[in-house]
């Protein structure tokens, strides 16, 4: 702590509050350090600990936003940063923490002429700790120095071998382009997009880019503020590898020394039975664990020609995987018998193996062994549930029931235009209805449709009504909604979305929009066109519109789908009584529905 401050002058500037107090602090070193734990969202393990830095318990600046406030007003936020991260690593050290710690800094600190490389790494060994264990963590600042400066800092520290992480992404406006100047090693994610993220298509979408971001710049994704499991459950799905919040743990000035935490399930709903997750693809396969030798791995393969893998287990969480053909190999070459056959059985062993959520969804699944190497479809992967071993799965029993459920798609989807048709709209809505949730059905129906298709043919139609299946796919959020086309041109849409009524507006707005190019000049210029009718009549037709009727339906109102489709059928009636485009939202018969706080209605 002394190499760090030895050159430090504080000169406060008068009239400001407590900084008397602050300059105490400072000098004393009295700040109060906790840490809260950063774990694998997949399964709870244990990836290492934020350092969290508090004023003095009983002085006014013991919150952290009021002293790092008050130190940014006096001009000592990088002194200030100086006497926290040296406590930070005295305080890790002294509780013999594992794993990673992360350390915030804001970037000046960085940039500060007391605060060299040398130091870092001296006050590191005088620890205890290697720098590949920290990681300086990057508040979002525009740094004074500029970004090449910045960037030359922090290439210097890399090569010692500490990492560098980007603070609270989507907070402020400038750490996006630190993203892109510095190319961290960690991305935390502002707490802001994962509260209610489940409820919130907007937020979702947002973290799914910065999951794809982070892959192509090779970034770890931590995501801040997970406090419930609604909202654990959308982020493992979307792939975000790390977590911390509540919901894990609360900081503490002495953690428990555990290497898992147990992540509670997101609850389940009975409608969500009939989704396939990789539960369905267990298997129950023999396991060794680390005591046991390569022998035994060998001896096992050699037991029973249709074992593929043996997973290994430390205190029942799977550690690694042994594959048959690679330990088979390795015996059978000359003299490897007698060099590993009484080594741990880990010495053959995958330490990497892909590990999945018993609960995780067979898309999300798939697109998980996709992006992982190739050899996960031949090897397998572990199945687990809060971090302990259930079973494996194989790669061609996940394809198998991929293609069951294409199969079984396009069975009952539209030939037109793909999409699911009656007896699938009927299914989801039944199963929707058994989960006793809440959802929005809404009956989509093009207004003029026969005298389009009688005008221009019926290729034009067809055209016309893939263009409407398209445009309701691109303004809803396929992980909460569903588009079904029972034929013609009327679709159905169930929405679960919390913003259901502006993607409708949207849809709307984009058909009127759309709709304009399958007219020729003439006919858009009138709004309309003059056809004969059956009785030989001209008669005057507007443009194509579009009509939507909604049916908000809540537990316990219906007992079937058949009666949620005659209802809706009813909604869309309403709907088609206006004049051109419209939207119609029956809530005579469930006034409650209109108050913002049930369906936003």
């Amino acid at each position: 702590m002394e190499t760090m401050l030895e050159t430090v002058t504080i000169s406060v500037a008068p009239g400001l509050a407590h900084q008397a107090l602050l300059e105490q602090i400072i000098r004393q070193g009295q700040v109060q350090v906790v840490f809260q734990p950063i774990v694998q969202l997949a399964d709870g393990e244990l990836y290492g600990y934020e350092a969290l830095v508090r004023g003095p318990s009983d002085s006014i600046l013991h919150s952290p936003v009021m002293l790092f406030e008050q130190a940014a007003r006096a001009g000592l936020s990088g002194v200030l940063d100086q006497v926290c991260i040296a406590a930070i690593l005295r305080q890790f050290a002294l509780r013999q923490l594992p794993g990673i710690l992360f350390i915030n800094v804001i970037p000046d600190t960085l940039l500060s002429a007391d605060v060299s490389v040398e130091a870092l790494l001296g006050l590191l060994q005088l620890n205890g700790l290697p720098p590949q264990r920290v990681v300086l963590e990057l508040t979002e600042t525009r740094p004074n120095a500029g970004y090449p400066v910045l960037r030359q800092v922090v290439d210097e520290l890399r090569r010692t071998g500490l990492r560098l992480a980007l603070d609270d992404l989507g907070e402020g406006f400038s750490n996006l382009r630190l993203w892109s100047e510095l190319r961290p090693d960690v991305v935390k994610l502002d707490k802001y997009f994962v509260q209610n993220i489940h409820a919130d298509p907007l937020k979702a979408q947002f973290v799914r880019s910065l999951v794809d971001m982070a892959r192509a710049s090779g970034a770890l994704l931590v995501a801040e503020g997970v406090e419930q499991a609604e909202e654990l459950r959308v982020l493992r799905e979307l792939g975000v590898a790390m977590g911390q919040g509540y919901l894990i743990a609360r900081p503490q000035a002495e953690p428990a020394l555990v290497h898992h935490y147990p992540l509670p399930r997101a609850p389940q709903h009975a409608g969500d039975r009939h989704r396939p997750v990789a539960r369905d693809l267990l298997q129950e396969v023999p396991y060794l664990t680390t005591a046991h030798s390569c022998e035994q791995a060998y001896q096992m393969f050699a037991a029973s020609l249709q074992r593929f893998a043996i997973p290994v287990l430390h205190e029942r969480r799977p550690v690694g995987l042994l594959t048959r053909h690679h330990v088979l190999e390795t015996f059978a070459k000359p003299f490897n018998r007698e060099l590993f056959a009484k080594k741990p059985c880990m010495a053959l062993a995958d330490a990497r193996p892909l590990l999945v959520s018993a609960e995780m969804d067979i898309q999300s699944l798939s697109g998980r062994v996709v992006e992982a190497e190739q050899r996960y479809l031949v090897d397998g992967f572990i199945i687990v549930e809060e971090g302990a071993y259930l079973g494996m799965g194989t790669g061609y029993d996940l394809m198998r029931l991929i293609s069951e459920m294409q199969l079984s798609a396009a069975r009952y989807a539209n030939p037109l235009t793909g999409l699911p048709g009656n007896v699938p709209i009927g299914e989801e809505v039944q199963r929707l209805l058994e989960g006793d949730r809440p959802f929005v059905v809404a009956y989509v129906d093009l207004d003029h449709f026969k005298p389009f298709n009688d005008h221009y043919g019926y290729g034009a139609g067809d055209d016309l009504i893939r263009e409407l299946g398209r445009i309701l796919l691109s303004q809803l959020d396929m992980t909460l909604d569903f588009v079904g086309h029972i034929g013609g041109d009327d679709f159905v849409l169930l929405l679960q979305s919390c913003n259901w009524r502006r993607q409708l507006q949207a849809i709307i707005q984009l058909f009127d929009q759309r709709v304009q190019a399958f007219f020729c000049a003439a006919a858009r210029h009138a709004g309309g066109y003059h056809i004969a009718d059956r009785g030989g009549q001209m008669q005057f037709f507007p443009l194509t519109s579009v009509s939507i009727g909604v049916l908000p339906v809540l537990p316990g109102r219906f007992r079937s789908h058949y009666e949620v489709a005659a209802a809706a059928t009813q909604a869309k009636k309403m709907a088609k009584k206006q004049e051109g485009s419209s939207l119609f939202v029956e809530a005579r018969e469930f006034p409650v529905l209109v108050r913002p706080t049930a369906l936003a209605v």
